[in-house]
Formats: structure tokens, C-alpha cells, sequence
């Protein structure tokens, strides 16, 4: 079985260094390793392949969430969140930083992209921030690393994609990030207050004053978080209360972010013009990724592969808690070159079953996979992240990638923390579901 498993990845890798799109250089590898190994129809074999997998009913939900994400990028949500958020957060030791992370907690609560949630909420709070004398270095470490939140707090785009490959429950999987999601944003929450106390310089005396901000004030910012609590309800309560699947609850969320950028007057032609093909073009990319992905499984599998790899990794007598430390790393490293909807459809056909003989849940790895893909948004030289935090600020990428450093930190330590203490992610789904 060697040779099959040495063919897969000489060829995966050459079509990569080519330059040819991941979702080709999936479907290519997967046609080439049958055509080579196997004497099979093939003609027949993959349009049926294709067939299975684009008309998956639980895909469905990605295009929708896409296209909530694309009318909440072009609404005036950012600003109202500020507006509501910065009252509250002059209570805490970090003032207006937390609302970088508490920002990013709601608005992955509503989009379920992590550049989409770094965007809308970085396009206001940097600005701000830097206009009232914050420390640059932890405005812009923060944003990249609570903008992850939205890969991780459903409902999330990642999830759906690993939910369609793996055959999981994708709302057992949004269920199982509530609580993984919310203790991480808690997490850079505390690190914001202890670098704030430990290094006053990072945050301006003036600002000291937001603490006497009186109660009244903070009671009435409150309504300019109602669009986003609006739509929070239509998603996950649509969801949560037994009233919607999660592709149900997607279409009722377009209509929820349609209705407030109604309200808000950004619904104009050209708007609506922009969503649309944005809104195509992602998806298209996506269906392309996932199509090549779902051949290369099957071919994986038919050929045997993933059960020749976990085979070996058996042979080498790893414990459950070291194989995640390998896998960390292992992930850590691909993140360097891959975006992280590629590293799932790429390793998945063969990490998920070694993982599973191991003893690990299929949720929970769902959870473990998300983290993954997140720290490789904020891992240069190609961090998702980064990119887009770049774009807001024309800062080097190498200066954004060491202001992150501490969150990518925080995160490394998170889910080695969801390794010994496995029941953080699975808690929820088993009491909600069984």
C-alpha cells in the first residue's frame, strides 16, 4: 500500500506547486491515483461522485450563511456595535479593546466567516482606536485574534464543510462550538485586561473616564445592539428553539440581514449587485474545493489509503494526547501554506479515521479541526487574517503576524486544554441531543 500512499502525495504536491486551483488539484489527483491503481470506468464513477456530493442537502446551508455574511458586510452593523459595546467595555481594564473581542464574538454569532468577521468589525474599531492614542500593536493583536471567532461560534462555514465530508450532524457541531467558542473569547478577554494592567502605557489615561459613564447612558447604548441580537435570534433561535434545520435557519438569516439593511437604507442597486457576486463567486470556490475534495475521499478510501496511514501511525505506539500534539503541529505547519478550507478537504479523508481509532469523538474533532484552521488564519505567510487586517491598515504582515503572537498562543493552549478535558466541547450536544 506504500506506493498508493507515496503517489498521493507526489502528485498532490506537484499539481500544487504548478499553481493549479485546490479544488482541480483534488479532483485531478483523485482521477490520476484511479486511473493508475484501479481498472475502473471512470467516466461513470466520478460525474456520480459529483452528483453525491453537490446535491447534499445539508450544503445547502453554505450559500445561504455566504450569503448573509456578504448583505451584513455592506450594512452599517460595525458602527452600531460600537455604539453599543464601548459603554460597557469602559468598565473593564482594556477599556475599548474588549469591544474588538466582544464585537467579533457577536457578529461569528451572525456570519460564520472569520474574514468577514475581522472586516466589518475592523473597519470601525482600529480607526477609533487609533484615533483615541490605544496601543497599535494590541488593537490590531486582538482584532486578528478574536476575528477567528467566526469560524468557531456558530453559525460557522468551516463546520458545514466538515459536517458534509465527515457525515456529522452539522447542528450537533454548532452546538458544540456555543461553549468552545464563547470560553475562548473570554480567554483573550483575560489577556487583554492582563496585559492592560501589567503595561498601563497600552492604554491612554483619558480614557479612564469611560468608567463613570453613567448607567443610564450604558442602558440606553443597548439599542444599537438590537440589529445584531435581531438576527442572533433569527439564526440560532430559529435553530435552538426546534423551529428550523440549519439550512432553514440560513434562509431566515438572509432575510433577517436583508431586513436590517433595509432599515438602515444600504439596500441600493448597486448593494444588491455587489452581494450577488460575491456571493456566487465564494460560493463557486467552495463547491469547487468541496466537489474535489468529496472525489479525492472516495478515491482515497476505495484505494485503501486512510487505512494504511492510520495503520502506521498505530505502529508508532502514540497516546491519544500526544497524536493532537502532533497533529497541532502538523496543522500549524500546513497553515503556513494552506488556507484553512483547503487544509480540512485535503486531510480529512485520512486524519479523521486515525483520529477516530483513537478514541476521539467525531464532534469533538469537528471543534479540534475548526481551532486548527483558525490558528492557521493568523499563521503567515498566507494567514487569512492577516491579509485582510493588512488590507485595513497597509501595516507589514510581518509586524501583524507578532502583534498576534499572543493569541495564537492562547489558542495552541486552548486546545490542548479541550484535549485533556474533552467534555467542554461535548457537554452540550449530549445533553441537548444525547
Amino acid at each position: 500500500m506504500t506506493i498508493e500512499v507515496v503517489a498521493l502525495f507526489a502528485i498532490l504536491f506537484a499539481l500544487l506547486a504548478c499553481g493549479v486551483w485546490i479544488g482541480l488539484t483534488l479532483a485531478l489527483t483523485a482521477t490520476l491515483l484511479l486511473a493508475m491503481f484501479r481498472s475502473i470506468p471512470l467516466d461513470k464513477l466520478l460525474p456520480q461522485y459529483a452528483w453525491n456530493i453537490l446535491t447534499t442537502q445539508e450544503l445547502l446551508a453554505l450559500p445561504l450563511f455566504i450569503l448573509m455574511g456578504e448583505l451584513l458586510f455592506r450594512t452599517r452593523l460595525s458602527r452600531s456595535l460600537f455604539q453599543g459595546l464601548a459603554p460597557w467595555a469602559g468598565l473593564l481594564p482594556g477599556r475599548l479593546l474588549h469591544v474588538n473581542v466582544i464585537g467579533c464574538t457577536i457578529f461569528a454569532a451572525i456570519s460564520g466567516s472569520s474574514a468577514a468577521t475581522t472586516q466589518v468589525i475592523g473597519r470601525m474599531s482600529l480607526n477609533e482606536l487609533t484615533r483615541r492614542g490605544y496601543s497599535r500593536d494590541i488593537a490590531i493583536g486582538s482584532l486578528a485574534g478574536a476575528g477567528t471567532l467566526g469560524f468557531l461560534i456558530p453559525p460557522s462555514n468551516i463546520m458545514i464543510i466538515y459536517g458534509v465530508l465527515g457525515d456529522v450532524s452539522i447542528l450537533k457541531l454548532f452546538t458544540a462550538g456555543v461553549l468552545p467558542g464563547f470560553l475562548l473569547a473570554a480567554t483573550f478577554m483575560a489577556w487583554v485586561m492582563l496585559h492592560t494592567t501589567l503595561n498601563r502605557s497600552l492604554v491612554p489615561e483619558t480614557e479612564a473616564k469611560l468608567s463613570q459613564v453613567p448607567w443610564g447612558e450604558r442602558f440606553a447604548a443597548l439599542k444599537d445592539l438590537a440589529p445584531a441580537l435581531f438576527l442572533i435570534a433569527c439564526v440560532l433561535g430559529s435553530m435552538y428553539g426546534g423551529l428550523a434545520t440549519p439550512s432553514e435557519a440560513a434562509a431566515v438569516g438572509v432575510l433577517g440581514a436583508a431586513l436590517v439593511a433595509w432599515v438602515q437604507g444600504s439596500m441600493s442597486q448597486q448593494v444588491i449587485r455587489d452581494v450577488l457576486i460575491g456571493s456566487v463567486v465564494t460560493c463557486s470556490m467552495i463547491a469547487l474545493i468541496v466537489l474535489g475534495a468529496s472525489i479525492l475521499g472516495n478515491a482515497a478510501a476505495f484505494l485503501g489509503i486512510p487505512q494504511a496511514v492510520a495503520a502506521f501511525v498505530k505502529g508508532l505506539g502514540l497516546s491519544p494526547f500526544l497524536l493532537i500534539v502532533v497533529l497541532v503541529i502538523f496543522y500549524l505547519v500546513l497553515g503556513c501554506f494552506l488556507d484553512g478550507f483547503s487544509m480540512i478537504v485535503m486531510t480529512l479523508p485520512i486524519v479523521l479515521p486515525i483520529v477516530k481509532g483513537a478514541g476521539f469523538d467525531d464532534v469533538w474533532f469537528g471543534v479540534f479541526l475548526v481551532l486548527a484552521v483558525e490558528m492557521a488564519q493568523i499563521t503567515p505567510p498566507v494567514g487569512f487574517n492577516l491579509f485582510v487586517i493588512q488590507g485595513l491598515t497597509d501595516d507589514g504582515l510581518g509586524y501583524i503576524a507578532r502583534v498576534t503572537m499572543p493569541y495564537l498562543m492562547i489558542m495552541i493552549g486552548f486546545v490542548l486544554l479541550l484535549t485533556l478535558w474533552p467534555g467542554i466541547v461535548t457537554i452540550l450536544p449530549r445533553v441537548l441531543y444525547g
